[in-house]
């Protein structure tokens, strides 16, 4: 399919049928160009790229991906180069549009207006008009598609697809699901949460455990909006990948500074798409929701080594802990059970200390009866390693 530019609106030629255009009489083309007019009022302006600093791991760079959202294709309301400028705005390494298969509502707009099926506009469509602006953008764009069911088993996504057209139009999901799993396509299960489907409870059906031991769920949306504590704890004990997306539907708002939407950290082994890929299978990633990272223990105490300096300097009966942040991350910190004699952190019982991005902190510890040294142990409370459970960490002072 190509792409061409008239009056700054992206023009299709679709491969292999007659353009829509020639048969759509003046007064419907005008409802059409008005259509799409308001669909580009969202646009963003160019911005100046957000670096956000996250510190890598050792033998992984950190990647920031959004691999959730919609656009006019299915239920969205914006271009699909608009979810390219967003994404390069934030300062994304990659992201995966994920039309519905099954459910193409502003697409009935387009086919009431031009008598042209929607049926012959492919599932590949948003796809491919982002992807020339991805590659300008420097944005890995990953094909994908959400199989859209009711519970259970619910809402899923593929992600590395190459032919989102073979999953459509299949009355049983499972055979969506095996299309997916033909093209080696990474499968997650999309916000389990969800009141409109779960309202009583966020359960596990039999569904899902039929799709884990076939190989078509590797991993959850943990956070979706919102954060489900229910979904950390089964991806730690089902060993499933641990993912966090936007699922943005309408223009994505532009931050204030300090302020992101939801993403997945993924630590790859290098910056392309197959490296996300086999760093999603091996479940290499942690989320990062608001001021709070989620993630399983080993992946959170390397990046809070790596975002924080920390120098300890003792004069008499008092130690000094400066922790120096380099990275764009807060962390809250809370005392916990550690040597009375280690006076420190007197007041985080009601509140945390709060080392922000960029910021210094000195802990302040008075050594009582005579001690020369001990553990300083504390909370990270804001990096949750179980569900709503803080990241335990100590530094020792000799």
């Amino acid at each position: 399919m190509k792409v061409k530019a008239r009056m700054g609106i992206p023009f299709v030629k679709f491969p292999n049928i007659i353009h829509p255009t020639k048969f759509i009489k003046i007064k419907r083309m005008k409802k059409l160009l008005l259509l799409f007019l308001a669909v580009y009022v969202s646009l963003p302006l160019f911005a100046q790229v957000n670096k956000t600093i996250i510190p890598d791991l050792k033998g992984y760079v950190t990647l920031k991906c959004d691999f959730h959202m919609h656009t006019v294709f299915s239920d969205g309301t914006v271009w699909p180069t608009v979810r390219i400028d967003e994404a390069y705005r934030e300062g994304l390494d990659a992201i995966s549009i994920t039309e519905h298969l099954e459910s193409r509502r502003y697409l009935n707009d387009f086919e009431k207006l031009s008598g042209f099926p929607i049926r012959d506009i492919s599932h590949h469509t948003s796809y491919e008009l982002a992807l020339p602006l991805a590659k300008e953008r420097n944005i890995i764009l990953i094909r994908g598609s959400e199989i859209t069911r009711s519970m259970p088993p619910g809402h899923h996504n593929a992600i590395f697809l190459s032919n989102s057209d073979a999953l459509a139009n299949k009355p049983e999901y499972m055979d969506a699901f095996r299309a997916a799993k033909a093209q080696n396509a990474f499968f997650f299960w999309n916000h389990p949460g969800w009141l409109s489907q779960q309202p009583d409870t966020t359960l596990w059906w039999p569904e899902h455990t039929q799709l884990m031991e076939q190989g078509m769920m590797h991993g959850i949306e943990v956070v979706n909006t919102d954060y489900y504590p229910e979904v950390h704890r089964w991806c730690l004990e089902k060993k499933l990948t641990m993912i966090g997306n936007s699922d943005v539907h309408g223009p994505m708002q532009v931050f204030p500074a300090g302020q992101h939407r939801t993403v997945t950290l993924v630590f790859a082994k290098e910056r392309t798409l197959e490296a996300i890929h086999e760093a999603l299978t091996d479940r290499r990633t942690a989320i990062y929701h608001g001021e709070y990272v989620i993630g399983e223990e080993r992946f959170l105490k390397e990046l809070f080594e790596n975002a924080l300096e920390i120098n300890v300097t003792k004069t008499n009966n008092t130690a000094q802990i400066t922790l120096r942040n380099k990275s764009d991350l807060t962390f809250r910190l809370k005392s916990s059970g550690h040597d009375a004699r280690l006076v420190y952190f007197r007041n985080t019982s009601i509140a945390p200390v709060i080392i922000e991005p960029q910021g210094i902190f000195t802990i302040s510890i008075r050594l009582n009866d005579g001690i020369t040294g001990g553990d300083v142990n504390f909370i990270v409370d804001n990096f949750l390693v179980e569900p709503n459970k803080g990241m335990n960490y100590t530094i020792k002072i000799n």
